[in-house]
């Protein structure tokens, strides 16, 4: 006989792989039209939030240690401010996109996909710190 917990855990191994690539897909269609890195980190969140729920925090926490979260927080600033430093040394403004490539039109579209992944990574890994902080005191009292 099913039970329900079994049931949630191959539902949410289906749906985990298309909110992920749906996340990716917010964050390289965000220059083009509606989304771009903070939707899409959140997207990219909600999924492991989804992963931890259904399979406890300790798995989530195996699959996104703090190491792995701290790097995503800081790298993500990190490209953020780089851009935005790399842009003043080749002669331009503190992220004046049309500075990064020969073309104006390609150095806006490179540097507006750089700024949107650093904040995607951000977003993303703040989400899953705020929530693994609160995971391990607030569902670990109802699982008792």
């Amino acid at each position: 006989m099913l039970s329900r917990k079994s049931v949630l855990r191959v539902v949410s191994k289906l749906l985990i792989p298309p909110i992920l690539l749906f996340a990716l897909y917010v964050q390289f269609h965000g220059d083009f039209g509606p989304g771009g890195g903070f939707q899409a980190g959140v997207i990219f969140a909600s999924a492991f939030i989804l992963y931890s729920l259904i399979f406890g925090a300790h798995a989530a926490r195996l699959a996104a240690p703090s190491w792995l979260t701290r790097w995503m927080l800081s790298c993500g600033v990190l490209l953020y401010a780089g851009v935005g430093v790399a842009t003043m040394l080749m002669g331009g403004d503190f992220l004046d996109y049309s500075v990064l490539a020969s073309n104006p039109l390609l150095g806006q579209h490179i540097g507006i996909s750089l700024i949107e992944f650093g904040v995607g990574t951000t977003v993303a890994g703040a989400m899953i710190t705020i929530f693994l902080i609160f995971d391990g005191s607030i569902l670990n009292r109802r699982d008792e």
